[in-house]
C-alpha cells in the first residue's frame, strides 16, 4: 500500500499549485500508480523530471531497443516491480529477445546477445552492483554508442534509478492490470 495518500491541490506546496493545475490539465487526473503518484506532491520537480524523461525517451540518439533494455537492467538491479512491469513487454516489442528479458528477470544466464545489448547490460550491472564501471565495460559501451549515446545511456539509467527510488521508497502501488511476471525478489 502506498505510503502517501493521493495528492490534491490543497496538499501540494502553495507556490506550486499552478504547476499542479497545469499537470492535471495534461494528465487528466492525479496518477494513482508509479513515480508520478509520488512526484506530483512536488509539481515543479515532477515537471522537470518529466522533461528529462521525455528527452531521454523521445530525443535520445539511443535506439528504442537499447533504451528499453537499459530500463530493464535498472529495474532489475533496483528490484523495482513497477518499472519492470511497465517495460518488459515494450522491451520485447522494441526487439529485445524474450530470452534476454526472462534471464534478466530471473537473474539467470544470459543468451548470446549483440554487442550493443551486451554493452548495455554490462555497463548497468557493473555500476549498480559495484558503483563503478570498469575500463572494459566503459570502453565497450563507448564503442557501441559514442560519446553522446553513452552520456544518454548513463542519464537514462540514472533517471530510471531515480524513478525506482521514488517507487520503492514510497511503496507505490502496482497497477492492477499487470501483464508481466513479477520480479523474484
Amino acid at each position: 500500500m502506498a505510503r502517501l495518500p493521493a495528492a490534491t491541490r490543497e496538499s501540494v506546496p502553495e507556490g506550486q499549485r499552478a504547476a499542479f493545475d497545469e499537470m492535471l490539465q495534461s494528465l487528466g487526473s492525479v496518477p494513482q500508480y508509479g513515480p508520478g503518484s509520488v512526484m506530483i506532491h512536488v509539481p515543479q520537480a515532477h515537471q522537470l523530471a518529466t522533461a528529462l524523461n521525455q528527452y531521454l525517451r523521445d530525443d535520445s540518439s539511443l535506439p528504442k531497443k537499447i533504451q528499453e533494455l537499459a530500463m530493464l537492467v535498472t529495474a532489475r538491479e533496483m528490484d523495482c516491480q513497477h518499472i519492470w512491469n511497465a517495460h518488459a513487454a515494450s522491451a520485447k516489442e522494441a526487439g529485445v529477445d524474450p530470452d534476454i528479458v526472462d534471464a534478466l528477470r530471473d537473474e539467470g544466464d544470459l543468451p548470446d546477445m549483440d554487442p550493443g545489448e551486451e554493452a548495455t547490460i554490462t555497463y548497468g550491472r557493473e555500476f549498480f552492483q559495484t558503483h563503478h564501471v570498469s575500463r572494459g565495460g566503459f570502453q565497450a559501451a563507448l564503442e557501441q554508442f559514442g560519446r553522446q549515446g553513452l552520456v544518454e545511456l548513463t542519464m537514462l539509467m540514472g533517471n530510471y534509478a531515480l524513478l525506482a527510488f521514488m517507487i520503492n521508497a514510497f511503496d507505490s502501488d502496482l497497477p492492477p492490470d499487470r501483464s508481466e511476471p513479477m520480479l523474484p525478489i
